[in-house]
């Protein structure tokens, strides 16, 4: 599948405005190079389309909202914790990972997405249930991070509420000093052996 917005590699926007909403500990998992991949299947605001990749570019945005141990795997339920330990005060939310997506696809079996445990921070029972729901299938992200050494505090709005995956920033912010966590050989190569994983998950 193709990624929307799409911009050479190596070229970055120099600010973006949106958010996408992801369980605090894979953020963690994410934030620390031990996860390239997001399944999503989306919220109950997503509407009668359901969940699009709408953007390239996003901030991660750290959620608690359904998050238990099990719901997750052992290793990523090892980021619980941490992501307790940092969450911010109540009524604010920081924003410290800058994520690319390079890769898209829609995953249409079960049996598929049993190839991509390991890669993943969801348990068994997790990724069934959401495949299950409405209409069945999910769909995977390939996602490259980059980390501010300190993060955006914003105040959490009404507009950021819900069971939502995006979420449109009140104003852009500036992706300067945003550090990609894998250097380029060590994404590069586990990018090409995931999407050979995923093109075995979906048949191609």
């Amino acid at each position: 599948m193709e990624v929307p917005n799409h911009r050479p590699a190596d070229e970055r926007p120099s600010e973006c405005a949106v958010a996408f909403k992801e369980w605090a500990a894979v953020c963690l998992a994410l934030g620390a190079g031990e996860q390239l991949l997001i399944l999503r299947k989306g919220g109950i605001h997503e509407g009668r389309a359901g969940f699009q990749v709408a953007h390239r570019w996003f901030w991660l945005y750290p959620t608690r909202f359904h998050e238990s141990p099990g719901q997750l795997t052992p290793t990523a339920s090892q980021w619980l914790a941490p992501a307790r330990d940092l969450a911010p005060p109540s009524g604010r939310t920081w924003l410290r990972h800058l994520a690319e997506v390079t890769d898209v696809y829609a995953l249409p079996t079960l049996t598929g997405l049993a190839r991509l445990e390991g890669w993943h921070g969801w348990s068994t029972e997790t990724v069934q249930s959401r495949f299950a729901y409405r209409q069945p299938g999910l769909f995977a992200l390939v996602v490259r991070i980059y980390q501010r050494d300190e993060p955006w505090d914003l105040a959490e709005t009404a507009a950021m509420a819900g069971c939502r995956s995006w979420v449109e920033l009140d104003g852009p912010l500036t992706t300067a000093g945003a550090k990609p966590v894998l250097a380029d050989p060590i994404f590069l190569s586990r990018r090409q052996a995931l999407c050979a994983v995923l093109r075995e998950a979906c048949g191609l």
